[in-house]
């Protein structure tokens, strides 16, 4: 396995969310439907769009985002990893951090503590979860990111706090 794993992602597999609508004063919310019509299958009856967790709000319009998370873990908790697009500096991830990064739709290649690239093709309008994991060596600990999805965000999210940027 090389040091710059690449990995491809052709399509949207993880990503979790369309962009929020909010009804105005003369539209409505659809209701949900009572029972499923012979024409849509059981799991598209039963599953309405996903909201978007607690922090996190819709991608700003005509773009995507990403959600750069690293739980919070013991092994390798003092290293701190920057995550970058083009040697452009988004964010750090210290042990239980996450934040936010909006992207214009396309391929884009994200890369974190130089040794670790994830390509991935936004969407306009998608959220999308990329965990931070943390391998140990024999001399220094090494950054991985690799896809990930709303669920494991979530069960993170209580010990995670948004990381920002000093002044």
């Amino acid at each position: 396995m090389c040091a710059a794993m690449m990995i491809a992602v052709a399509t949207s597999a993880f990503a979790q969310t369309e962009p929020a609508t909010t009804p105005t004063a003369t539209e409505t919310a659809p209701a949900p439907p009572a029972e499923a019509s012979p024409e849509t299958t059981p799991s598209e009856a039963a599953a309405p769009a996903a909201a978007l967790p607690a922090g996190i709000s819709a991608p700003p319009e005509g773009q995507g985002q990403i959600v750069f998370f690293r739980p919070s873990r013991f092994v390798g908790g003092a290293l701190t990893f920057t995550v970058r697009e083009s040697e452009q500096e988004l964010g750090r991830l210290p042990n239980a951090r996450y934040f936010v990064h909006s992207a214009e739709p396309g391929i884009h290649e994200y890369e974190i503590g130089r040794n670790d690239t994830l390509r991935l093709d936004v969407e306009a309008g998608t959220t999308y979860f990329v965990i931070q994991t943390t391998q140990i060596g024999v001399v220094a600990g090494r950054a991985v990111i690799s896809p990930s999805d709303q669920v494991a965000f979530e069960e993170a999210a209580p010990r995670m706090r948004l990381w920002e940027p000093r002044n």
